[in-house]
Order: C-alpha cells, then structure tokens, then sequence
C-alpha cells in the first residue's frame, strides 16, 4: 500500500479515475534578507484511514489506542521519505518566473500522530529563487494521492502567500475525457494531478 501510494508505480487508468489517499499541505518557506527563497518545510497530514494502513504494516500500535511509543515513533520516522525511487519529485512544484526550481533531497523534520492521522515533516532546499511572483503546486500527478494546501503557508512579513483553488468540475471533466480515450483492457498512467492542484502564488509587499 506505501509502496503504490508514494511511488505512484503504473496501475490501470480507471483505478486513478479518483484518489486513494488524502493529505493536508502545510508550507514554511525560509526567505533571506534578499527575499530569496532557499529552503521549504514541508508537512503532510494524512487521513485516517490511510494512516491506519500504514500502522497496521508496520506492526505500530498493537493495542490500537492510537498513541505510540517512542520507539514506535522512531520506527516511523521516514516512512514516507525512504522509498522516493529515482526522479520522484516529492509532489512539490515550485516555479520562479515561470521556471521550474530544483528541490534537494528530503531531510526528516518530526513526525506525529494525533486523533488517528500521521503528521509528517520533511526539509528541502530550493535552488535560490526570488520570493515574489514564486507559484507552488503540491500535487500526485497520478492523482493517487489528493492534496489540499489547507494547513499554514508561512513565510515573514512582508511576503504572504494566497492559495488559489483549482475548478474541479473542470479538472474531473478533463479526466474523464483522458480515460474515455484508454481502452479499459489497457494499464496506462496517466497524470491528471496537476489539474487538481491547489496553486499557491506569493508577492513581498514594499521593499
């Protein structure tokens, strides 16, 4: 179940007709004296089901009272950083005037888990990009996983950032035409995530 979730490995085309997984988004962009940007803390909060899952195979919270041990929270920290196989962009897109920036690798923050969802967060660098105009899309392209930038977007004043959210009528209408185009004896990928992603656009205020 991790493995197909956060891989995003190729399963038939009308099993992506809808998400399997749920995640709340939650940014804090570093900004340098120069309203640079040079680093993001990401942070994934899970649903419950999902997050039932993942405890179940990984053999954490036997008794199912839904607090976990130190040691059960050491177990699971990385869970969902330690399988990104090779080009797996880690479902976070920035883009500085129209140019897609580099992220570094992750780098294991904390995790949690309360009132049954695991909260994760992980640390990447960005290649130094100015603040203003910076567009972030968190986003499955395989639409597996469905995010939603509903947890804090940080940065300091005077930068903010606005979340603006995509037509999802729209979106599902554009899928359903892709799909309609595949066989269904057919196993294809197809990536319809960026056309539900949530567009989060920052401006610095002043000089």
């Amino acid at each position: 179940m991790l493995c197909i979730a956060m891989a995003g490995i190729s399963i038939g085309a009308q099993a992506l007709a809808h998400p399997h997984v749920f995640a709340d988004v939650g940014l804090a962009l570093d900004v340098g004296a120069d309203r640079r940007v040079t680093s993001v803390e990401v942070t994934w909060r899970y649903d419950d089901f999902f997050s039932l899952l993942i405890l179940e195979d990984m053999g954490l919270d036997p008794d199912g009272d839904g607090a976990l041990t130190a040691a059960e929270l050491t177990a699971l920290e990385r869970f969902d950083l330690d399988n990104w196989y090779e080009g797996f962009e880690g479902d976070l897109y920035m883009y500085s005037d129209g140019a897609k920036l580099e992220l570094g690798a992750p780098e294991f923050v904390s995790v949690a888990i309360d009132e049954g969802r695991i909260t994760s967060v992980h640390r990447r660098s960005v290649t130094p990009a100015p603040a203003e105009g910076l567009v972030i899309e968190p986003y499955d392209p395989t639409y597996y996983i469905a995010f939603e930038a509903s947890l804090p977007i940080t940065l300091p004043a005077p930068c903010r950032a606005e979340v603006r959210k995509p037509d999802l009528d729209a979106a599902a209408k554009k899928m359903q035409a892709e799909l309609a185009q595949i066989p269904e004896d057919q196993f294809l990928e197809i990536e319809p995530g960026r056309n539900f992603a949530d567009r989060i656009e920052v401006t610095c205020a002043g000089s």
